[in-house]
Protein backbone atom coordinates (compact mmCIF):
# COMPACT_ATOMS: atom_id res chain seq x y z
CA UNK A 1 0.00 0.00 0.00
CA UNK A 2 2.77 2.20 0.96
CA UNK A 3 4.39 1.64 -2.72
CA UNK A 4 1.40 2.36 -4.25
CA UNK A 5 0.72 5.34 -2.32
CA UNK A 6 4.11 6.53 -3.38
CA UNK A 7 3.62 5.61 -6.67
CA UNK A 8 0.27 7.82 -7.19
CA UNK A 9 1.90 11.08 -5.90
CA UNK A 10 4.56 10.64 -8.32
CA UNK A 11 2.08 10.42 -11.04
CA UNK A 12 0.05 13.41 -9.42
CA UNK A 13 3.08 15.41 -9.58
CA UNK A 14 4.22 14.64 -12.90
CA UNK A 15 0.48 15.61 -13.99
CA UNK A 16 0.95 18.85 -12.52
CA UNK A 17 4.22 19.56 -14.18
CA UNK A 18 3.46 18.83 -17.66
CA UNK A 19 -0.21 20.52 -17.26
CA UNK A 20 -2.33 17.24 -18.16
CA UNK A 21 -5.66 18.45 -16.65
CA UNK A 22 -5.04 21.77 -19.17
CA UNK A 23 -4.22 19.31 -22.36
CA UNK A 24 -6.90 17.00 -21.48
CA UNK A 25 -9.40 20.35 -21.37
CA UNK A 26 -8.14 21.44 -24.12
CA UNK A 27 -8.44 18.21 -26.30
CA UNK A 28 -12.21 17.75 -24.66
CA UNK A 29 -12.64 21.14 -26.50
CA UNK A 30 -11.37 20.48 -29.59
CA UNK A 31 -13.49 16.73 -29.31
CA UNK A 32 -16.68 18.73 -28.39
CA UNK A 33 -16.32 21.76 -31.25
CA UNK A 34 -15.61 19.50 -33.85
CA UNK A 35 -17.52 16.05 -32.98
CA UNK A 36 -20.32 17.29 -31.20
CA UNK A 37 -21.15 20.64 -33.35
CA UNK A 38 -19.99 18.74 -36.16
CA UNK A 39 -18.17 21.33 -37.50
CA UNK A 40 -14.87 21.50 -39.43
CA UNK A 41 -12.01 23.50 -37.95
CA UNK A 42 -10.44 26.88 -39.16
CA UNK A 43 -6.84 24.52 -40.28
CA UNK A 44 -9.42 22.57 -42.66
CA UNK A 45 -11.56 25.47 -44.55
CA UNK A 46 -12.16 23.35 -48.12
CA UNK A 47 -13.66 20.54 -45.87
CA UNK A 48 -16.91 21.29 -46.37
CA UNK A 49 -17.42 23.25 -50.05
CA UNK A 50 -19.67 26.26 -48.72
CA UNK A 51 -18.94 30.37 -47.67
CA UNK A 52 -21.31 32.82 -46.46
CA UNK A 53 -20.76 34.24 -50.26
CA UNK A 54 -22.01 30.67 -51.35
CA UNK A 55 -25.24 30.89 -49.54
CA UNK A 56 -26.04 34.47 -50.54
CA UNK A 57 -25.71 33.00 -54.28
CA UNK A 58 -27.89 30.49 -53.59
CA UNK A 59 -30.71 32.29 -52.13
CA UNK A 60 -30.36 34.72 -55.05
CA UNK A 61 -31.35 31.77 -57.25
CA UNK A 62 -34.44 31.01 -54.80
CA UNK A 63 -35.53 34.11 -55.06
CA UNK A 64 -34.58 34.94 -59.34
CA UNK A 65 -38.28 33.42 -59.71
CA UNK A 66 -39.95 36.09 -57.84
CA UNK A 67 -41.35 39.25 -59.94
CA UNK A 68 -42.77 41.55 -57.29
CA UNK A 69 -40.05 44.15 -55.84
CA UNK A 70 -39.02 43.40 -52.48
CA UNK A 71 -35.79 45.29 -50.49
CA UNK A 72 -33.40 42.87 -48.86
CA UNK A 73 -32.17 44.46 -45.50
CA UNK A 74 -29.96 43.32 -42.24
CA UNK A 75 -32.02 44.63 -39.37
CA UNK A 76 -30.03 45.13 -35.97
CA UNK A 77 -30.66 44.10 -33.10
CA UNK A 78 -29.02 43.92 -29.63
CA UNK A 79 -25.07 42.13 -29.19
CA UNK A 80 -24.19 43.09 -32.66
CA UNK A 81 -26.52 40.60 -33.70
CA UNK A 82 -28.79 41.01 -37.50
CA UNK A 83 -31.57 39.02 -38.85
CA UNK A 84 -31.71 39.18 -42.46
CA UNK A 85 -35.28 40.20 -44.03
CA UNK A 86 -37.08 40.56 -46.96
CA UNK A 87 -39.26 43.01 -47.15
CA UNK A 88 -42.58 43.13 -49.61
CA UNK A 89 -44.76 46.59 -49.65
CA UNK A 90 -46.77 46.26 -52.51
CA UNK A 91 -48.76 50.18 -53.74
CA UNK A 92 -52.06 49.69 -51.97
CA UNK A 93 -51.79 47.55 -49.36
CA UNK A 94 -50.44 49.47 -46.52
CA UNK A 95 -53.58 49.55 -44.61
CA UNK A 96 -53.90 45.88 -44.40
CA UNK A 97 -52.35 44.31 -41.66
CA UNK A 98 -48.54 42.66 -42.06
CA UNK A 99 -47.58 39.29 -42.82
CA UNK A 100 -44.55 37.97 -40.95
CA UNK A 101 -42.95 34.42 -42.24
CA UNK A 102 -40.74 32.36 -39.59
CA UNK A 103 -39.57 29.49 -41.28
CA UNK A 104 -38.46 26.06 -39.75
CA UNK A 105 -35.86 24.38 -38.56
CA UNK A 106 -32.58 24.16 -40.92
CA UNK A 107 -34.81 26.70 -43.24
CA UNK A 108 -34.69 30.33 -44.46
CA UNK A 109 -36.51 32.99 -46.36
CA UNK A 110 -35.53 31.33 -49.70
CA UNK A 111 -37.90 28.37 -48.83
CA UNK A 112 -40.96 30.70 -49.72
CA UNK A 113 -40.17 31.26 -53.23
CA UNK A 114 -43.60 29.59 -53.58
CA UNK A 115 -45.59 31.76 -51.72
CA UNK A 116 -43.76 35.47 -51.14
CA UNK A 117 -45.21 36.79 -54.23
CA UNK A 118 -49.21 35.56 -54.06
CA UNK A 119 -48.78 36.99 -49.95
CA UNK A 120 -47.63 40.32 -51.47
CA UNK A 121 -50.08 41.29 -53.29
CA UNK A 122 -52.16 41.86 -50.83
CA UNK A 123 -50.41 43.11 -47.75
CA UNK A 124 -46.64 44.09 -46.64
CA UNK A 125 -45.03 40.86 -45.95
CA UNK A 126 -41.69 40.29 -44.08
CA UNK A 127 -39.78 37.12 -44.36
CA UNK A 128 -36.70 36.75 -42.07
CA UNK A 129 -33.85 34.35 -41.35
CA UNK A 130 -34.43 33.14 -37.82
CA UNK A 131 -31.53 34.29 -35.30
CA UNK A 132 -28.89 31.44 -35.57
CA UNK A 133 -30.12 30.04 -39.26
CA UNK A 134 -29.81 31.29 -42.57
CA UNK A 135 -28.09 34.63 -43.43
CA UNK A 136 -28.73 35.73 -39.83
CA UNK A 137 -26.21 36.27 -37.15
CA UNK A 138 -25.28 32.63 -35.63
CA UNK A 139 -24.37 33.56 -31.84
CA UNK A 140 -23.97 31.26 -29.02
CA UNK A 141 -27.09 30.42 -27.37
CA UNK A 142 -27.64 29.07 -23.84
CA UNK A 143 -27.53 25.42 -22.94
CA UNK A 144 -30.99 25.69 -20.88
CA UNK A 145 -34.11 24.60 -23.02
CA UNK A 146 -35.70 27.65 -21.55
CA UNK A 147 -33.09 30.41 -22.12
CA UNK A 148 -32.61 29.15 -25.79
CA UNK A 149 -36.31 30.05 -26.39
CA UNK A 150 -36.48 33.34 -25.01
CA UNK A 151 -33.64 33.64 -27.12
CA UNK A 152 -35.34 33.22 -30.15
CA UNK A 153 -38.23 35.51 -28.70
CA UNK A 154 -36.30 38.43 -27.54
CA UNK A 155 -34.28 39.14 -30.80
CA UNK A 156 -37.77 38.69 -32.82
CA UNK A 157 -39.03 41.57 -30.34
CA UNK A 158 -35.86 43.81 -30.81
CA UNK A 159 -36.89 42.87 -34.93
CA UNK A 160 -40.51 44.16 -34.81
CA UNK A 161 -39.32 47.42 -33.01
CA UNK A 162 -36.31 47.72 -35.44
CA UNK A 163 -39.11 47.46 -38.83
CA UNK A 164 -41.74 49.64 -36.86
CA UNK A 165 -44.34 47.18 -37.24
CA UNK A 166 -47.33 47.59 -34.14
CA UNK A 167 -48.91 44.20 -35.00
CA UNK A 168 -48.85 42.00 -37.67
CA UNK A 169 -49.83 38.24 -38.49
CA UNK A 170 -47.58 35.42 -37.63
CA UNK A 171 -47.20 32.41 -39.84
CA UNK A 172 -44.20 29.40 -38.73
CA UNK A 173 -43.63 26.44 -40.15
CA UNK A 174 -41.86 23.73 -37.71
CA UNK A 175 -39.83 25.44 -35.55
CA UNK A 176 -41.25 28.51 -36.87
CA UNK A 177 -44.85 27.16 -35.66
CA UNK A 178 -43.18 26.90 -31.95
CA UNK A 179 -41.50 30.20 -31.62
CA UNK A 180 -44.94 32.39 -33.32
CA UNK A 181 -46.73 30.67 -30.70
CA UNK A 182 -44.52 31.32 -28.06
CA UNK A 183 -43.92 35.50 -28.79
CA UNK A 184 -47.69 35.57 -29.00
CA UNK A 185 -48.07 34.27 -25.18
CA UNK A 186 -45.48 37.14 -24.79
CA UNK A 187 -46.21 39.82 -26.65
CA UNK A 188 -49.89 39.36 -27.41
CA UNK A 189 -50.80 43.09 -27.95
CA UNK A 190 -48.58 42.90 -31.40
CA UNK A 191 -49.87 39.65 -32.40
CA UNK A 192 -53.41 40.02 -34.53
CA UNK A 193 -53.48 35.98 -35.72
CA UNK A 194 -50.92 33.26 -35.92
CA UNK A 195 -51.05 30.66 -38.95
CA UNK A 196 -49.27 27.60 -37.80
CA UNK A 197 -47.70 25.35 -40.38
CA UNK A 198 -47.44 21.58 -39.13
CA UNK A 199 -46.14 23.08 -35.88
CA UNK A 200 -43.47 21.35 -33.88
CA UNK A 201 -43.11 21.16 -30.25
CA UNK A 202 -46.34 21.27 -28.52
CA UNK A 203 -47.70 17.55 -27.53
CA UNK A 204 -45.97 16.01 -24.52
CA UNK A 205 -43.42 13.14 -24.89
CA UNK A 206 -45.20 9.44 -24.44
CA UNK A 207 -43.52 9.26 -20.78
CA UNK A 208 -44.02 5.58 -20.19
CA UNK A 209 -42.99 4.60 -23.83
CA UNK A 210 -39.31 2.97 -23.04
CA UNK A 211 -41.37 1.43 -19.41
CA UNK A 212 -43.84 -0.56 -21.95
CA UNK A 213 -41.65 -1.00 -25.15
CA UNK A 214 -38.30 -1.88 -24.02
CA UNK A 215 -35.92 -0.92 -27.09
CA UNK A 216 -33.45 -3.76 -27.97
CA UNK A 217 -29.72 -3.31 -26.22
CA UNK A 218 -28.35 -2.21 -29.84
CA UNK A 219 -30.95 0.47 -30.45
CA UNK A 220 -30.04 2.42 -27.09
CA UNK A 221 -26.26 1.94 -27.91
CA UNK A 222 -26.98 4.08 -31.03
CA UNK A 223 -29.29 6.23 -29.71
CA UNK A 224 -26.32 7.05 -26.59
CA UNK A 225 -24.26 7.52 -29.57
CA UNK A 226 -25.41 9.54 -31.35
CA UNK A 227 -27.07 11.94 -29.00
CA UNK A 228 -23.83 14.12 -28.54
CA UNK A 229 -24.25 15.04 -31.89
CA UNK A 230 -26.00 17.96 -33.47
CA UNK A 231 -28.82 17.25 -35.99
CA UNK A 232 -26.96 18.48 -38.74
CA UNK A 233 -23.35 16.85 -38.03
CA UNK A 234 -23.06 14.19 -40.44
CA UNK A 235 -23.58 16.86 -43.41
CA UNK A 236 -20.95 18.65 -42.41
CA UNK A 237 -18.74 15.69 -41.34
CA UNK A 238 -19.55 14.32 -44.81
CA UNK A 239 -17.09 17.31 -45.94
CA UNK A 240 -17.08 17.38 -50.19
CA UNK A 241 -19.68 14.71 -50.10
CA UNK A 242 -22.45 16.57 -48.60
CA UNK A 243 -24.00 18.00 -51.33
CA UNK A 244 -24.06 14.75 -53.02
CA UNK A 245 -25.60 13.13 -50.51
CA UNK A 246 -28.21 15.61 -49.65
CA UNK A 247 -29.51 15.29 -53.35
CA UNK A 248 -29.61 11.28 -52.73
CA UNK A 249 -31.21 11.69 -49.70
CA UNK A 250 -33.88 14.31 -50.13
CA UNK A 251 -34.38 13.94 -54.00
CA UNK A 252 -38.32 14.85 -52.79
CA UNK A 253 -37.12 18.81 -52.20
CA UNK A 254 -36.45 18.85 -56.00
CA UNK A 255 -39.63 17.75 -56.71
CA UNK A 256 -41.24 20.17 -54.81
CA UNK A 257 -40.08 22.91 -56.34
CA UNK A 258 -39.77 22.07 -59.69
CA UNK A 259 -42.45 23.82 -61.49
CA UNK A 260 -39.57 26.69 -60.19
CA UNK A 261 -36.38 25.19 -60.83
CA UNK A 262 -35.14 22.02 -62.99
CA UNK A 263 -31.89 22.20 -61.88
CA UNK A 264 -30.45 21.40 -57.76
CA UNK A 265 -31.39 25.13 -56.54
CA UNK A 266 -32.80 23.74 -53.96
CA UNK A 267 -30.35 21.15 -52.76
CA UNK A 268 -27.77 23.92 -52.94
CA UNK A 269 -29.69 26.27 -50.93
CA UNK A 270 -30.54 24.07 -48.52
CA UNK A 271 -26.80 22.59 -48.43
CA UNK A 272 -25.01 25.90 -47.61
CA UNK A 273 -28.02 27.08 -45.13
CA UNK A 274 -26.99 24.21 -42.65
CA UNK A 275 -23.06 23.76 -43.40
CA UNK A 276 -22.28 26.74 -41.75
CA UNK A 277 -21.77 27.55 -38.11
CA UNK A 278 -24.56 25.56 -36.69
CA UNK A 279 -25.72 27.91 -33.36
CA UNK A 280 -29.73 27.77 -33.95
CA UNK A 281 -29.26 23.88 -34.84
CA UNK A 282 -27.61 23.60 -31.69
CA UNK A 283 -30.15 25.51 -30.06
CA UNK A 284 -32.92 23.68 -31.03
CA UNK A 285 -31.17 20.46 -30.07
CA UNK A 286 -31.12 22.13 -26.34
CA UNK A 287 -34.66 22.47 -26.89
CA UNK A 288 -35.28 18.50 -27.37
CA UNK A 289 -35.20 15.47 -25.71
CA UNK A 290 -33.59 12.52 -27.44
CA UNK A 291 -36.55 11.45 -29.20
CA UNK A 292 -37.16 14.92 -30.66
CA UNK A 293 -39.61 15.89 -28.37
CA UNK A 294 -39.67 19.25 -26.92
CA UNK A 295 -38.34 19.82 -23.55
CA UNK A 296 -41.11 22.53 -23.16
CA UNK A 297 -44.08 20.94 -25.22
CA UNK A 298 -46.29 24.00 -25.99
CA UNK A 299 -49.44 22.76 -24.69
CA UNK A 300 -48.49 22.99 -21.42
CA UNK A 301 -48.34 26.99 -22.02
CA UNK A 302 -51.03 27.72 -24.83
CA UNK A 303 -53.94 28.39 -22.07
CA UNK A 304 -51.68 31.30 -21.51
CA UNK A 305 -51.93 33.08 -25.11
CA UNK A 306 -54.50 35.55 -24.43
CA UNK A 307 -58.07 34.70 -26.08
CA UNK A 308 -58.11 37.45 -28.28
CA UNK A 309 -55.43 35.98 -30.66
CA UNK A 310 -56.95 33.48 -32.92
CA UNK A 311 -55.12 30.68 -34.44
CA UNK A 312 -55.43 28.76 -37.69
CA UNK A 313 -53.53 25.53 -38.13
CA UNK A 314 -52.32 23.77 -41.29
CA UNK A 315 -51.59 20.71 -41.36
CA UNK A 316 -50.86 18.42 -45.12
CA UNK A 317 -53.10 15.29 -45.44
CA UNK A 318 -49.73 13.20 -45.77
CA UNK A 319 -48.40 14.35 -43.27
CA UNK A 320 -46.77 12.38 -40.13
CA UNK A 321 -47.08 15.00 -37.74
CA UNK A 322 -49.54 14.00 -35.05
CA UNK A 323 -52.50 16.64 -35.70
CA UNK A 324 -54.62 15.86 -32.81
CA UNK A 325 -52.77 18.95 -30.74
CA UNK A 326 -55.08 20.87 -32.68
CA UNK A 327 -58.19 19.41 -30.50
CA UNK A 328 -55.81 19.91 -27.27
CA UNK A 329 -55.40 23.64 -28.25
CA UNK A 330 -59.21 24.03 -28.59
CA UNK A 331 -60.05 22.50 -25.24
CA UNK A 332 -57.43 24.48 -23.15
CA UNK A 333 -58.94 27.52 -25.03
CA UNK A 334 -62.45 27.07 -25.21
CA UNK A 335 -62.81 30.71 -25.25
CA UNK A 336 -60.76 31.31 -28.41
CA UNK A 337 -61.16 31.28 -32.33
CA UNK A 338 -59.59 28.16 -33.48
CA UNK A 339 -59.46 26.96 -37.34
CA UNK A 340 -57.81 23.48 -38.60
CA UNK A 341 -57.10 23.07 -42.13
CA UNK A 342 -56.09 20.39 -43.75
CA UNK A 343 -54.03 20.50 -47.56
CA UNK A 344 -54.76 17.65 -49.59
CA UNK A 345 -51.76 15.75 -51.03
CA UNK A 346 -49.76 17.70 -48.79
CA UNK A 347 -47.07 16.64 -46.81
CA UNK A 348 -45.01 17.99 -43.77
CA UNK A 349 -43.83 20.60 -46.28
CA UNK A 350 -47.37 22.09 -46.87
CA UNK A 351 -46.07 25.33 -48.45
CA UNK A 352 -44.19 23.66 -51.10
CA UNK A 353 -46.23 20.56 -51.75
CA UNK A 354 -49.30 22.12 -52.95
CA UNK A 355 -48.26 25.63 -52.90
CA UNK A 356 -51.23 27.01 -55.14
CA UNK A 357 -54.38 25.61 -52.32
CA UNK A 358 -51.99 26.92 -49.88
CA UNK A 359 -51.63 30.14 -50.79
CA UNK A 360 -55.46 30.42 -51.48
CA UNK A 361 -56.09 29.56 -47.78
CA UNK A 362 -53.45 31.25 -46.34
CA UNK A 363 -54.79 34.77 -48.12
CA UNK A 364 -58.38 33.61 -47.36
CA UNK A 365 -57.76 33.26 -43.34
CA UNK A 366 -55.77 36.81 -43.76
CA UNK A 367 -58.34 38.27 -45.32
CA UNK A 368 -60.78 37.59 -42.48
CA UNK A 369 -58.48 38.81 -40.13
CA UNK A 370 -58.27 42.10 -41.83
CA UNK A 371 -62.50 42.20 -41.93
CA UNK A 372 -62.79 41.46 -38.22
CA UNK A 373 -60.78 44.03 -37.08
CA UNK A 374 -62.62 46.76 -39.60
CA UNK A 375 -65.58 45.26 -37.78
CA UNK A 376 -64.65 46.06 -34.26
Amino acid sequence: MAEEARTAGVVQKMVSVIGVPSLASNVWSYVDNTIRWGWIPDWLPTWCPTSLSHLQAAEENMLQCIRTAFTRQLIPISGGNVLWTLIFSSAGVEDKTPMVLLHGFGGGVGMWAHNLEAFSRRRPVFALDVLGFGRSSRPPFPTDAQAAEEQFVDSLEQWRVKVGLESMILLGHNLGGYLATSYSIRYPGRVKHIILVEPWGFPEGPDTAEADRPSPVWVKALGAAFRPFNPLAGLRLAGPLGPTLLQALRPDFKKKFSSLFKDNTVSEYIYHLNVQWPSGEAAFKNMTTSCGWARRPMLQRVAQLEPAVSITIIYGSRSSLDSRAAKTIKELRPRSSLEVITICGAGHYVYADQPEDFNLKVVLVCNKVDAKLRSA
